[in-house]
């Protein structure tokens, strides 16, 4: 075989591996819905009444947690026995101050000290005493007919962990705030898929709840809603989707922000993986394949997409087409200068999306580097100015 056509056949392989996850992975799941679809047991002939409490944790969310506790508050007028347990991480701004206003309504603690939010859920959890522990953040809205849907999920024993149903609420910000929304549209739709066919691939932090009984602590520098989601489906419990169960958030419209924020998010992911794939690993193929597509190739997309380019502009340049290399790297540097410079569509688009798979990428490195995120800092483009 030609040098050529090695390269050419290595380029092909790392552009199928970066598409993978947003494109034949979705695919193949619809085909194993069709052969093996997941059948849910019969609803059991007695309901049982389930109770739940709300934790959160807020750092500087002066502009939001008004609006935050009224929407948690409301949910409590629908049903007076939820329990709403809050933990402030020593914000330096007026949220603890704000937090007091409802303290008749809620129980909250205020830390003189930075501890991160993982620290934060962990004692929260461990004060909880409903059935259900739901996870939610400051800036996310909950639907009023959200307790009623994860009831509804929870009815079936083989359940442990569901996750909401997250819509961007400002797709026409930006063309970052649009991109993210696609992308996300595009994530809740491969975890319905999932669901399907068995389990979710773990849980986002904006919504998602979990039985009791089967929380388990992460370690404080640990993205909490990743370990303890994939814990529950460790455990053997299944991990689903309730479409009807909504929260509302802004997406980042700040494409520097964006960046940030995929880079920490996926440092600490990286992390997690490095506790659970020792247990992963031991489950059935199915659910490894599906963790492997939808999580591990996914933080490592612009790693392949990198070394793609580089093995297709290597294949030209030995095969003679030195000059159709050079038009190639060109066009690319070009278009990602109209993209990153105007709003000039799809090129800003594929900016933003390389720009996102960029930032997972640095993340990963930061994570092998041994590099942690304990505490956070919200995306300023995200939070509104206090009133």
């Amino acid at each position: 075989m030609s040098l050529e056509l090695v390269l050419l056949v290595l380029a092909l392989i790392c552009l199928g591996l970066a598409q993978h996850p947003f494109v034949t992975y979705p695919l193949s799941l619809k085909l194993m819905k069709k052969l093996w679809p997941h059948r849910a047991p019969p609803p059991p002939a007695r309901k049982r009444q389930i109770d739940f409490t709300i934790c959160m944790c807020a750092y500087n969310e002066e502009g939001v947690i008004r609006e935050k506790l009224q929407n948690l508050l409301a949910l409590k007028q629908r049903e007076p026995g939820l329990e709403i347990l809050i933990y402030v991480d020593a914000a330096s701004d007026q949220t603890a101050k704000r937090l007091r206003a409802y303290a008749p309504h809620i129980n909250f603690h205020v830390s003189p000290a930075r501890h991160g939010k993982t620290y934060g859920m962990n004692l929260l959890a461990s004060r909880a005493t409903g059935d259900v522990i739901l996870f939610t953040d400051a800036n996310v809205m909950l639907d009023m007919e959200v307790l009623d849907k994860l009831r509804a999920s929870f009815e079936d024993p083989e359940i442990g962990c569901v996750c909401g149903n997250l819509i961007y609420t400002n797709a026409g910000a930006s063309v970052t705030a649009s991109t993210g929304s696609l992308y996300w549209r595009l994530e809740e739709g491969i975890k319905r898929l999932e669901q399907e066919t068995g389990s979710v691939m773990g849980a986002d932090g904006s919504l998602f709840a979990i039985r009791r009984s089967l929380h388990k602590a992460p370690p404080d520098h640990i993205i909490d809603d990743m370990f303890v989601s994939f814990w529950v489906l460790i455990q053997g419990y299944r991990i689903v989707q309730s479409k009807d169960a909504r929260a509302f958030e802004e997406s980042a419209s700040n494409a520097t922000d964006e960046f940030g924020r995929k880079a920490r998010i996926a440092c600490q992911a990286f992390n997690v993986h490095r506790l659970i794939w020792p247990h992963i690993r031991k489950l059935n193929f199915l659910t490894v394949y599906k963790y492997v597509s939808h999580k591990l190739l996914r933080w490592l997309c612009i790693y392949f997409l990198a070394l793609s380019g580089v093995f297709t502009v290597a294949a030209l340049a030995v095969a003679g087409y030195t000059w159709a290399a050079v038009v190639l790297v060109a066009a690319a540097f070009i278009g990602f200068i109209l993209g990153a410079r105007y709003a000039i569509k799809p090129f800003s688009q594929i900016v933003d999306i390389v720009t996102s798979m960029a930032g997972a990428g640095l993340g990963v490195w930061k994570s092998v580097r041994g590099e942690r995120f304990q505490t956070w800092t919200p995306v300023a483009s995200l939070r509104k100015v206090a009133e």
